[in-house]
């Protein structure tokens, strides 16, 4: 019996490792993945210090206040993250250092100057925002966090996008994860003073702050340390004027990209503002309960997408379909075991660890949390989906279908939040994942298969 599971072991270990390439992708991640199991410890602990200081209704104030910043901030982002790493890498591949240069440059000036319209957006929509998703709220102080956080969310983190995509595609995966480390430390750190000074909502939004301006002023700083390196210290005067011919191609991608991450953001980055609408701070304090711990299954698959981006668009560059597919399939493997394993020791011991954890009055997070559990599953086990239609060039199809999951989403919402409040936002997050999903890794294979015959009959 020991020999068969040994034997059964080293199969699955070596059919998931078998090739440079995904031991590659695990290399770059076991780096984030430190970090994120680091900071997921230190992040159970903020959240369990929170949920003492300010109670369930207060953790859900911080969790409205973030979603709406997130939300603004989403309208001007173009995920530069994604373009830098699709076209420096693209231009790098091809050894043209002087539209590489280009591209990162124009990525930091965009990202900069849409930042300022976000904070813009920010005064003008929060005092309205403010008696709307928190009318139940009695406070003077209700606008000022969304102004306080919201600011300086957004200045910390000016050039945090193109920063992580210059740090991505040079390999840069252990300075991200060092900063990642140093954030969570200075997030728990300031939380725990202020859990012992008796502080309030400012003083976790602070810790939050405080977090970010580690990480985003971070990742700029070692992002142009590296342009320094690779190119010289006169990167920066490059003439954007070399990019004209791929500026259509540039801007289509980069606009898909931002409606995409907004879609995104209104499917999956927005259940506590729905459930505030819809019901009150008090259901979602529950769900922000259930999805926080729900996220623990993510540990070692939230480092995967960064780290299997630059790999795609290289084979991409390189037209290896075989290598392409085989680090898709190898990684789904890899993180739909983990997550079964894990969510079913979450789902076992769930209604142990919550009153421990966050308090008696934790439980009715339970069905929730069994819930988000299921789409999990599937959004763990088809992770690359979204970095595989990039790769391939189809970032429309991306929007398309996160357009599509939007509007189900707030159908969706209508009909179930004013009756079973935050367990139908539950249920609408895991009809997202699995419609979502299984969408875009149909289209996925098609095109997989479309290359390969193309690239067959030019053989």
């Amino acid at each position: 019996m020991v020999k068969t599971v040994y034997a059964w072991g080293r199969s699955i270990y070596h059919r998931i490792f078998a090739t440079e390439l995904i031991r590659r992708v695990v290399r770059n991640t076991s780096y984030l993945f430190t970090a994120t199991g680091f900071a997921t410890g230190l992040g159970f602990v903020n959240s369990g210090l929170q949920v003492r200081l300010i109670g369930i209704e207060g953790l859900a104030i911080v969790g409205v206040t973030s979603q709406f910043v997130s939300m603004v901030n989403s309208f001007t982002s173009f995920r530069m993250h994604e373009l830098v790493v699709k076209y420096v890498g693209h231009f790098s591949e091809k050894d043209d250092r002087e539209r590489a240069m280009a591209v990162f440059k124009g990525a930091t000036l965009v990202e900069i100057s849409t930042s300022f319209i976000s904070i813009g957006l920010i005064w003008l929509l929060a005092p309205e925002a403010a008696d709307f998703f928190l009318d139940d709220i009695v406070s003077s102080d209700k606008v000022n966090w969304f102004l306080f956080y919201g600011t300086g969310l957004i200045f910390v983190n000016i050039m945090f996008e193109s920063s992580t995509g210059m740090l991505q595609i040079f390999n840069r995966f252990r300075t991200i994860a060092i900063i990642n480390v140093i954030q969570s430390v200075v997030l728990v750190s300031v939380t725990a003073s202020a859990f012992i000074l008796g502080g309030d909502i400012f003083s976790v939004l602070l810790a939050y702050l405080s977090s970010k301006l580690v990480g985003g002023f971070g990742v700029a700083f070692f992002a142009l340390r590296e342009a320094n390196r690779e190119w010289g210290r006169r990167w920066w005067f490059v003439s954007l004027f070399s990019l004209r011919d791929y500026m259509p191609e540039l801007l289509r991608f980069g606009i898909s990209t931002n409606i995409s991450g907004t879609m995104s953001m209104v499917v999956q980055g927005s259940e506590l503002l729905w459930i505030s609408a819809f019901r009150d701070t008090q259901e979602a304090g529950y769900f922000s309960l259930a999805l926080r711990l729900a996220n623990l299954v993510l540990l070692p698959v939230s480092p995967l997408p960064k780290a299997i981006y630059p790999e795609l668009a290289r084979e991409i560059a390189r037209r290896d379909w075989a290598s392409f597919r085989r680090v898709l399939r190898q990684g789904s493997r890899l993180a739909g075991l983990y997550t079964f394993i894990s969510s079913l020791g979450l789902v076992a011991l769930g209604k142990w660890i919550l009153p421990i954890w966050a308090g008696p009055d934790s439980l009715p997070a339970y069905p929730a949390l069994i819930i988000i559990l299921m789409g999990l599953l599937v959004a763990n086990t088809f992770f690359w989906e979204r970095q595989a239609l990039l790769a391939l060039g189809l970032p429309e199809y991306a929007t398309r279908v996160n357009v599509g999951v939007t509007v189900l989403k707030i159908v969706g919402a209508f009909i179930l939040l004013p009756r079973i409040g935050y367990i139908g936002s539950a249920v609408l997050l895991t009809s997202s994942y699995l419609f979502g999903k299984t969408l875009s890794v149909v289209k996925v294979r098609a095109e997989l298969k479309f290359q390969e015959q193309q690239a067959a009959l030019g053989a």
